[in-house]
């Protein structure tokens, strides 16, 4: 095969088969051959229910894939930042620069994006081994991190995004609920933007044991929820535990879950800043009186803007934030639907799945 690619045809139906290599058509444009792509909670939920809001058809299939990093093969005429054989992380996501939405900077709500995987627009993604995108979205990883390392990138610009949305300050008390790689990521960033306390929450003790690595023992600490007990006891146990006096002053559930979503409501202070990060349900039980008694603001958080994947690089190259520990699992290409199957159990942080030779 000249390109192969893993093609989604919907809920628990991949197939690996030949596409045509892309060709470059924007002088701007580069092509870069894909070495590891990792794996989202999104890509689940599209190998267990075919999509999320739009799904996959057998006679539209799409090549799955966006958290991604490689060697440029091929550049456009006029593209000066990079040449073949850079490494890059690739921001999977590129508007259309020209809507009010990008025009006012916050490109990540551009109607016209064409997203990496993206069932609405069909817009196919990285798990090819050629992936044509635009330079500017394109960074290169630094030579101390290893290939592998760069598909954290994505996750890591969703952290620093949601944390800027927080608008984390030095001294607050910060919970995030989820220590998966998003909600690691978030507590780890929040620390480096100055919180006093970071809370990590999660029901799975290994998960939290990670976070405790991540974060260390000065600032970071962890929680386990009681599955048994309502979410304003829970909120109540997890201020007691962590002397949060009357609550956090920012809270980001990276989970979607619902009780996460209501306990994060209770264990906010007064005026606290609450940011949804991770996606679920698309109608839950929300406390909306919690919310206006007690003046929480509360934001959606969605992908990342301009900025968040400089200040991720920024963060890694510096060495704020370690990478390599977080990646757990390492599949073959042929076996992307195991390392799809492993992340739906909960096992492992990041899985990735190698380039096709």
């Amino acid at each position: 095969m000249e390109n192969p690619s893993v093609l989604l045809y919907g809920a628990l139906t991949a197939k690996v088969e030949d596409r045509p290599i892309p060709t470059i058509s924007d002088p701007h444009d580069v092509i870069v051959q894909i070495a590891y792509t990792g794996v989202c909670g999104s890509d689940v939920h599209f190998w267990l229910h075919g999509g999320i809001r739009t799904f996959v058809s057998a006679s539209a299939p799409l090549v799955m894939g966006h958290e991604a990093c490689g060697t440029v093969h091929a550049v456009g005429s006029g593209v000066t930042t990079l040449q073949p054989g850079d490494r890059v992380a690739i921001e999977p996501g590129v508007p259309c620069r020209r809507c009010p939405r990008c025009k006012a900077g916050r490109y990540n709500l551009c109607s016209g994006m064409a997203f990496a995987a993206d069932s609405n627009s069909l817009t196919h993604g990285t798990l090819t081994k050629y992936f044509k995108t635009s330079a500017d979205f394109c960074y290169k990883i630094p030579d101390n991190l290893q290939m592998k390392e760069g598909v954290l990138l994505e996750p890591l610009a969703v952290a620093v995004h949601a944390v800027r949305l927080a608008d984390v300050k030095p001294g607050q008390r910060v919970v995030v609920f989820g220590a998966g790689t998003v909600g690691l990521f978030c507590a780890a960033v929040a620390k480096e933007f100055g919180a006093s306390v970071v809370v990590s929450i999660d029901l799975l003790q290994n998960k939290l044991n990670v976070a405790k690595e991540l974060l260390g023992s000065d600032i970071g600490r962890t929680w386990m929820p009681n599955t048994s007990s309502t979410p304003e006891q829970n909120a109540e146990q997890l201020r007691t535990d962590h002397g949060l006096g009357d609550g956090a002053d920012v809270v980001i559930d990276a989970t979607g879950a619902e009780p996460s979503v209501q306990t994060a409501m209770y264990a906010l202070s007064r005026g606290g800043t609450y940011v949804q990060a991770g996606m679920g349900k698309r109608k839950i039980e929300f406390p909306i009186a919690e919310v206006c008694e007690r003046e929480l603001s509360i934001k959606g958080c969605f992908r990342y803007g301009p900025g968040d994947f400089e200040l991720a690089m920024s963060l890694v190259q510096r060495g704020r934030i370690n990478l390599a520990t977080l990646i757990t699992g390492e599949f073959p290409f042929e076996k992307a639907s195991e390392a799809w199957e492993s992340t739906s159990r909960g096992e492992g942080i990041k899985n990735v799945i190698r380039g096709s030779a």
